[in-house]
């Protein structure tokens, strides 16, 4: 004899089950809290472009504004090189929008150098070497504790700050796979 109960069991089991797989799934994809609020003021950073220089935030910004693109290294993570090329695809236009588009980690003078003339980048990257502006702009990943190799690397995302300091918009993701694309930062940029 057919057992309608059970199977209705069965198949409500197999509905939650797929819904609470979606969902996790759902979660690594969307934005999660880190790093200042949109609307207050960012603090200083410092940083050293790969010429060895000292950047201040009013040496970043372009007439709107400057983009800050937040990665874990361009020495050794795959998915962080691919989305700096992506990004130098449209660098272009961020300049023509008005802002001026910069990448920050925490890798050596030495690595950012060899990337960017290796890509032949449009933008500068930035050295965070000693993490503090990582730290001081709430962005670095937790899941590495001092000593690990990876310890000091931000959550990879993005900020957009106006000349006056103020996070105008910002995207972070957990994890390493997801970023910004490029066509989502024109859209913010209102291109």
């Amino acid at each position: 004899m057919f057992n309608f109960q059970s199977l209705r069991s069965a198949a409500l089991i197999f509905i939650v089950s797929i819904l609470l797989a979606g969902s996790a799934g759902a979660n690594t994809l969307k934005s999660i809290p880190v790093g200042p609020k949109v609307g207050t003021t960012v603090p200083e950073v410092a940083v050293t472009n790969y010429q060895g220089k000292l950047q201040s935030l009013s040496d970043l910004y372009g007439e709107k504004g400057v983009v800050i693109v937040f990665f874990r290294s361009a020495d050794w993570c795959p998915f962080c090189k691919k989305h700096l090329i992506e990004l130098n695809e449209v660098a272009k236009q961020v300049k023509a929008s008005g802002y001026n588009m910069v990448g920050l980690s925490y890798d050596s003078n030495e690595v950012m150098a060899s990337f960017a003339t290796m890509n032949n980048l449009h933008f500068d990257l930035l050295s965070d070497v000693n993490n503090q502006t990582i730290k001081s702009y709430g962005v670095l990943n937790k899941d590495y504790q001092e000593g690990h190799r990876f310890y000091g690397i931000p959550y990879p995302g993005i900020m957009v700050i106006t000349p006056d300091g103020k996070l105008q918009d910002k995207y972070f993701y957990m994890g390493y796979k997801k970023r910004v694309r490029a066509e989502k930062l024109l859209a913010t940029l209102g291109n």
